[in-house]
């Protein structure tokens, strides 16, 4: 597949818009192979064509995907007019054309965002035919209704609508982490307002079987390693099997 040289220039070095490329295609900062390009429409070809600029190489990434510890406080968009956004938090060697939350979290709710400019893919795991797994630590201002996990296991109706079975594992008097196989709004806030309950504190720690990196305070981000990556891709992305073994 062919691209043309401004545009691979500018969607794969960050911080560079394809104006920017154009007059440094024009400058002679651009090389093809060994031959210096001036033309920012040439066609090239990203798996196979040599590209540098002012000398370095530019390293081809067909796609980016990346992992974001999201603070409370800022958006899931591509941008927002009253507040800070996800994309704003990336650092520059993260930043290219085309990047995007792939799904939302509440604003006030903090952790696992996944970032990237794969949009087929996006699609593939935010479509309701795929139930991808997305795990949660929970707060509640109460302690948790015994009967919770068995409510929540067998599918709750919430405004006339029946939810799909979500995973729940109590891990204090008012602690917890649910898995869920859907993203409606407010869906975790939701059930446990139908308990009589109050979500005090949201953070997804797990998004389709790849975890949290611990190490990623709150507002940092990297990228996917090849193994993170893979497992994104997989078929079947649902661990709920732990909470609804089967007969």
């Amino acid at each position: 597949m062919q691209e043309r040289l401004d545009r691979f220039i500018s969607g794969q070095v960050a911080g560079i818009s394809r104006a920017e490329a154009q007059k440094l295609i024009r400058r002679g900062a651009v090389s093809v192979g060994k031959e210096v390009c001036r033309r920012p429409e040439r066609k090239i070809s990203p798996d196979t064509d040599e590209i540098t600029l002012n000398g370095e190489r530019i390293g081809y990434k067909k796609y980016l995907y990346i992992m974001l510890n999201k603070p409370a406080g800022v958006v899931c968009s591509t941008r927002d007019g009253l507040s800070e956004t996800v994309l704003a938090l990336l650092p520059p060697d993260l930043r290219r054309r085309g990047l995007f939350p792939a799904g939302r979290l509440d604003k006030d709710t903090v952790g696992f965002v996944l970032i990237t400019d794969d949009g087929a893919l996006a699609h593939r795991l935010l479509s309701p035919k795929r139930h991808v797994d997305k795990k949660y630590c929970v707060r509640l201002r109460d302690p948790i209704d015994p009967g919770a996990a068995e409510k929540f296991s067998a599918g709750m109706e919430l405004d006339g609508e029946k939810l799909l079975p979500a995973g729940l594992e109590i891990t204090g008097e008012r602690e917890c982490y649910i898995t869920l196989r859907e993203g409606r709004y407010h869906q975790i806030k939701r059930m446990f307002g139908a308990l009589g309950n109050e979500v005090t504190y949201l953070k997804r720690t797990e998004f389709a079987g790849i975890p949290l990196d611990p190490s990623l305070s709150e507002g940092q981000a990297r990228e996917l390693s090849p193994r993170e990556e893979q497992a994104l891709k997989k078929e079947d992305n649902s661990s709920l099997s732990y909470f609804f073994p089967s007969n």
